[in-house]
């Protein structure tokens, strides 16, 4: 069984959920999204909660009735409060900043890459070495922020590139005389 399928999703105020066929729709202050439930898995909303259930005892429907549980609770968190990625930037001459829509990096290349911002989606720069990443869709801000860190990695030596600020980078040890 299913431990975070089992848990139903409450839905909060301000957040207006529509259920068509399989289909989740999801309206809050941040904006509107829907997520598709496989077939597999049964959706229904009652006083505000949603909860789901697998359709039989199959392999694959228990398999996507968590998932499918955390999609919808994804979304439902995403319009009413939205998701946040920190980015923390470590390297001499290393910088980021947000121009009109893009995220200008300067990153010790000869050149600054230029990464256009998408619709429903903020970027931050507090400080020149961090960035903030704001949005609806979990599974997007994830993406822009590995995108973001894969233009210079941290390395183990001296930690410079690219970091998620929860990150721990393991370091090196140099070379010894």
């Amino acid at each position: 069984m299913s431990r975070i399928g089992k848990a139903p999703v409450k839905v909060p105020q301000g957040v207006d959920v529509k259920l068509n066929g399989q289909t989740v729709t999801a309206k809050g202050k941040l904006g509107e999204g829907s997520f598709t439930v496989v077939d597999d898995v049964s959706v229904e909303i009652t006083d505000g909660v949603i909860t789901l259930a697998p359709r039989g005892e199959s392999r694959r429907a228990r398999n996507m009735w968590g998932t499918s549980r955390t999609q919808v609770n994804n979304l439902v968190q995403g319009v009413a409060t939205g998701f946040t990625e920190e980015l923390e930037i470590n390297g001499v001459g290393y910088r980021a900043a947000v121009q009109g829509k893009d995220l200008v990096l300067a990153l010790g290349y000869t050149h600054d890459i230029k990464y256009p911002i998408p619709a429903g989606v903020t970027m931050k720069t507090e400080k020149p070495t961090s960035i903030s990443i704001t949005g609806a869709n979990k599974q997007q801000i994830g993406q822009i922020a590995a995108e973001i860190r894969a233009f210079r990695p941290p390395e183990p030596y001296k930690g410079k590139g690219v970091k998620y600020v929860s990150e721990t980078i393991v370091r090196k040890e140099g070379k010894k005389k």
